[in-house]
């Protein structure tokens, strides 16, 4: 299947990786086996997972099959992976390029290994999907359950220690730092994990535990502990956490300023 000429992503992650072919010859078969071959970037990003999370039980042969056909199967994997590739070049200083977070970024590619175990899970092939988290988990150090909801144009930086419960919810256009929580209580069963509005910026080691509501353009700071609802477009710091102020854009994700704004409340 060839790429579409208006997958315009695609085509300047491939003019990008083959630049880079000619400017490090020492790599230049690696971008070539993970980019420039391939027509697609669905085609692309199978093998470039595949290779990272085959095991001596799923090689890498069989893995890609599996991550080819949610890839291909799926309209909606296929515009997500585009708009969180793309939002973390908008967001991550870092970034540079579309290239260096396709191929070097694991929260990149935490996030789309996720989703393909998260289209495993909607299938009932449940044990595959949770196989895969495990993978997943093992290879990156990001735990994301399959069952959990995470909407598109998300950036995780970073990525180590990033846990996110089962029952979840995770709106689009959210940014998460490393050592990220989002988890439960304890014990609790049911809908227990909580749920992230739009926009919101998720600083880093914040734990958010229970089944609460962190509302759209809200800021969580570092090392915060939130243990009860945060209303839209507030910022919330401390253990536990309370509101210390109002970020000041509509979404704080996309701005990635993780000061904090004095003049408390």
């Amino acid at each position: 299947m060839s790429a579409p000429e208006n997958d315009n992503v695609w085509n300047a992650l491939r003019d990008e990786v083959t630049s880079l072919a000619l400017s490090e010859p020492v790599l230049a078969s690696y971008f070539h086996a993970t980019v420039i071959n391939h027509d697609t970037l669905e085609d692309s990003l199978s093998y470039l997972l595949a290779g990272k999370l085959s095991s001596l039980d799923l090689p890498a042969m069989s893995l890609r099959e599996v991550l080819w056909q949610a890839l291909h199967t799926s309209s909606d994997i296929a515009d997500i992976t585009r708009k969180d590739l793309c939002a973390t070049v908008d967001r991550d200083p870092a970034a540079n390029s579309l290239a260096n977070p396709y191929l070097n970024h694991k929260g990149f590619h935490a996030l789309q290994a996720y989703r393909i175990a998260h289209w495993y899970w909607q299938k009932n092939r449940r044990a595959l999907a949770l196989y895969l988290q495990s993978r997943i988990s093992e290879v990156f150090g990001v735990d994301i359950h399959p069952a959990a909801r995470i909407g598109s144009g998300v950036f995780i930086d970073h990525a180590t220690g990033l846990v996110v419960g089962e029952t979840a919810v995770v709106g689009d256009n959210v940014s998460m730092l490393q050592e990220v929580t989002l988890g439960g209580t304890g014990k609790d069963t049911g809908d227990r994990h909580p749920k992230v509005e739009r926009g919101v910026l998720i600083c880093a080691g914040a734990k958010i535990l229970g089944n609460i509501r962190i509302g759209a353009g809200s800021k969580v700071g570092a090392g915060s502990v939130v243990l009860e609802d945060v209303p839209p477009h507030c910022t919330v710091v401390g253990v536990p956490a309370r509101v210390v102020g109002h970020p000041g854009c509509a979404e704080p994700a996309l701005a990635m300023d993780q000061e904090i704004e004095s003049g408390g409340e």
